[in-house]
């Protein structure tokens, strides 16, 4: 197999040279130099919806490594000591943070070959709008250091990262086994005190008349989307849900001028597990569904998966990664809904304060209903 070129996203400008970067909620390609704006070609119906329908990959031929060549790319990428991420960095730089972690890297580390892109969610929310979002997260905090939110509001600007994710598609068909229960109710005598003295009284009692089935149920599972980072927390970007999938473009390395794309981490067949997983919970909802009854008892489960296919696409994400007092922070906010997630940074002074006002509060409380009884 031949070797794949190194992509490079850069854009001049016609009219000055600077780099042109996308600039997100639009079709554009804008120089912050001159001002000058160039559209990206082909791709007039707008990153907010209406995508064109992108094609399937096939499953076994990516795992069996024979894709075609012009599926396949290779990128300059730097990886971090200290969290693993490989980020792609302009040639140009050689020194920089990384924006996962704030760790100090040096840039042009290695190449990346992977599976190119087939589908790209462009950014929807500027900087600004991002870090209006955290700042209004933080906020919300109480016990959150002042401190730390009056830096995050004051501080560098966030980071433009592209995070990679897997997507799956397959049709199933599904053969089980289980019980149906119906829940009925039987009067019961019961000796019960009362007063002292005994007595007889009715009771209803719950049972469950449980009877055997079987049947099968289908369901064609659509992009099935499985992160395929490992630079961020897991419960972050999950909680980013739910992504506006219908919004993704033909992947255009337009797209990406000026910001930065992570390479995958998460292997295909890898991701494919923790799919496959998300689709048995569903099938066994199915499976309860059509049993029926009031309670359900499943017991053999089979399942043909047929038509299995995958796609690599980029979601955007606003990224800081603050250090403050020794420790680092990570915020990261959907650059389509403005969605916030990150580390909780706790105040002490704040929690201590809080301490002093319930216990003074409960100590006042105490005096009153003393004082009147």
């Amino acid at each position: 197999m031949t070797e794949a070129r190194i992509e490079e996203h850069r854009f001049p400008c016609p009219t000055c040279g600077s780099d042109l970067r996308y600039l997100p909620g639009t079709t554009l390609l804008h120089c912050d130099h001159c001002g000058a704006e160039q559209e990206i070609e082909g791709e007039a119906s707008g990153p907010w919806g209406g995508a064109k329908t992108l094609a399937e990959q096939d499953f076994a031929a990516a795992v069996d490594r024979t894709l075609p060549e012009a599926e396949m790319e290779e990128t300059r990428v730097s990886s971090c000591p200290s969290c693993g991420a490989q980020v792609e960095f302009d040639p140009d730089t050689h020194a920089a943070e990384c924006p996962f972690c704030a760790t100090p890297v040096v840039t042009d580390t290695g190449t990346h070959r992977h599976i190119k892109p087939r589908g790209v969610l462009p950014f929807l929310l500027t900087e600004r709008e991002a870090r209006d979002a955290m700042t209004r997260w933080l906020g919300r905090l109480w016990f959150a250091p002042s401190g730390l939110t009056d830096y995050a509001r004051k501080g560098r600007r966030m980071q433009g990262i592209y995070v990679p994710y897997w997507t799956y598609d397959a049709d199933t068909k599904t053969r089980y086994t289980g019980q149906r229960g119906i829940v009925h109710h039987e009067t019961r005598m019961v000796r019960v005190m009362v007063n002292g003295k005994p007595q007889t009284r009715s009771q209803q009692v719950a049972k469950v008349r449980w009877t055997p089935v079987s049947g099968r149920v289908a369901r064609f599972f659509d992009d099935v989307l499985v992160l395929a980072s490992r630079s961020l927390p897991k419960q972050y970007t999950d909680a980013l849900a739910p992504w506006d999938l219908h919004g993704l473009m033909p992947y255009a390395p337009e797209y990406l001028a000026g910001f930065r794309a992570e390479a995958y981490q998460v292997p295909l067949e890898e991701g494919y597990a923790e799919a496959r997983a998300i689709m048995e919970a569903q099938i066994r909802r199915d499976i309860r569904f059509d049993i029926g009854g009031d309670r359900q008892q499943i017991g053999r489960v089979e399942t043909d998966i047929s038509g299995l296919t995958f796609k690599h696409v980029l979601l955007p994400v606003w990224l800081a990664a603050y250090k403050y007092n020794g420790q680092t922070y990570r915020f990261v906010v959907n650059a389509r809904t403005g969605a916030v997630q990150g580390e909780r940074p706790w105040s002490a002074w704040k929690i201590a304060v809080a301490v002093v006002l319930l216990v003074t509060v409960a100590a006042a409380v105490g005096y009153v209903v003393a004082v009147t009884q």
